[in-house]
């Protein structure tokens, strides 16, 4: 039988470091720790309050929403299309646009849109309600010819706009509930990972690191008991005791013969399986799952930087550079005086970056440091607080007044709209690297210099802050997958 070791304070602590990391939950499968806390029985992730919701009534909630947000589409369109529901000499058909609305709700089941897997990125969600208002409206207009009302076309086209701003509107708000109730513990699968190995703990880290998800990790499933693999019956047992709705296995963990066995008898028992895949830093949409013989397989879409998609990217970068070019002169102009009037040195500060395919260039900044700043580096080395090949100082003491305000309100990076219209940056990409953090890259991390750099990227909105090697793994996956 299985051995199930608990620790509390890893879940409430957060993880510390691999070992810890795999010690948090349950691990079944013959690993023990003496150190822990055994009492299994104990339902220590169990959370409780006012407005917790089962997963059945929260879809009833949004089916409710949805409902909403259809009727008041309706009644919106007859109020614009003057009162009128039905073309001229015919009486108005208000009650039958609302009879129609098993329709609706037949067109968003049917788009999966009651179904969170489906719909894990908002894109996602809005694409499915479009392609159900349009089904919905058409099958609106086949049922007013069935009952020989001619519906007023104009009512059709405002139906049809009002519905999906409203739908996606509404669901919008969804998600942000969903996000704040997950911030909070609530709402959340409870799901076990099978396979204690890097892969397991790294599929653990990221769900950990990121409650929008959706995923509350109860623990960990060893992949051996003693001498063999463990067994479907004993990843049941676990997952029935510990009160788990889903398992999450690592595939490198298993073998063949074992996941097949165990996939059939969780699902079987009404547990909801994922596979995962092996593959991090690839974006979905480069993926299609198609059978090959018995084996389902996944291709992946080959990175393509040129064509139309590299022409729409650069036309992109011309029309908004010059569009905001012309729209900022006046702030660049106050904030080059105001930089000139409060610190001697130039307003324009010039700086050798490299560029795609490792040409050099130089970027143009508002001046935000003292003149002799670069002289300086050397003394405040070691207040570097990012690792890897960046350095970064919150409080750098280098940086003027003015130009703390400048970088903060990110004015001081206006200047390299200029180096976009030169074709030396792009608005979105990776940052400019200096030529010394380049020398330190690792090899891999010269993929960077495939594509032009950003005024702004994937590091900057999601990971300001964080280490050198979330630089370098968000930079690597907007090149791949841009």
């Amino acid at each position: 039988m299985a051995q199930f070791v608990l620790r509390r304070q890893e879940q409430e602590q957060g993880p510390t470091d691999p070992l810890a990391r795999a010690r948090l939950g349950l691990i079944a499968g013959g690993a023990t720790f003496p150190d822990l806390d055994l009492h299994p029985e104990h339902e220590v992730y169990e959370r409780t309050g006012p407005g917790r919701l089962r997963r059945g009534q929260t879809k009833l909630v949004i089916a409710v929403l949805d409902a909403l947000a259809v009727l008041a589409a309706i009644y919106l369109a007859r109020l614009l299309a003057g009162g009128r529901v039905s073309n001229a000499g015919q009486p108005s058909s208000f009650p039958l646009a609302a009879a129609t609305f098993p329709i609706w709700a037949l067109a968003l089941s049917h788009q999966s849109l009651y179904k969170s897997r489906r719909i894990s990125r908002g894109i996602d969600e809005t694409a499915r309600i479009i392609h159900a208002v349009f089904t919905a409206v058409g099958g609106t207009a086949i049922f007013s010819v069935i009952v020989k009302i001619n519906l007023s076309r104009v009512w059709l086209v405002l139906l049809l706009i009002l519905s999906i701003v409203l739908l996606t509107a509404e669901r919008f708000a969804v998600r942000l509930w969903f996000r704040r109730a997950r911030r909070e513990g609530r709402m959340m699968r409870k799901v076990m990972i099978l396979g204690d190995n890097a892969e397991g703990r790294a599929v653990y880290d990221n769900l950990y690191t990121d409650p929008s998800l959706g995923y509350e990790v109860i623990g960990f499933i060893g992949d051996h008991v003693g001498d063999g693999p463990v067994t479907p019956r004993i990843v049941l047992d676990s997952v029935r005791q510990m009160g788990a709705q889903g398992v999450i296995i690592a595939a490198t963990s298993i073998d063949l013969n074992t996941s097949n066995q165990l996939i059939r008898s969780l699902t079987e028992a009404g547990i909801h399986v994922e596979l995962s895949s092996t593959l991090c830093d690839i974006a979905h949409d480069r993926l299609t799952v198609r059978p090959l013989g018995r084996f389902p397989m996944v291709y992946i879409e080959p990175v393509r930087r040129a064509g139309w998609r590299a022409l729409a990217k650069r036309g992109f970068d011309i029309a908004v550079a010059s569009t905001l070019l012309l729209l900022t002169l006046p702030l660049i102009a106050a904030s080059c005086l105001a930089v000139r009037l409060t610190s001697p040195g130039p307003m324009l500060f010039r700086q050798t970056r490299v560029g795609r395919d490792g040409v050099t260039f130089s970027v143009l900044k508002i001046r935000s440091m003292y003149r002799d700043a670069e002289a300086r580096l050397a003394e405040v080395a070691h207040l570097n607080e990012v690792s890897g090949p960046i350095f970064k100082i919150r409080n750098d003491p280098r940086i003027t007044p003015v130009g703390r305000f400048l970088r903060k309100a990110s004015i001081d990076e206006l200047p390299q709209l200029i180096n976009v219209l030169r074709g030396e940056m792009s608005l979105v990409g990776p940052r400019p690297a200096l030529p010394s953090e380049a020398d330190r890259w690792h090899p891999s991390l010269r993929a960077r210099l495939r594509v032009r750099p950003g005024i702004t990227g994937m590091w900057q909105v999601h990971g300001r802050g964080s280490d050198g090697t979330d630089y370098a793994q968000l930079d690597l996956f907007y090149v791949d997958n841009w």
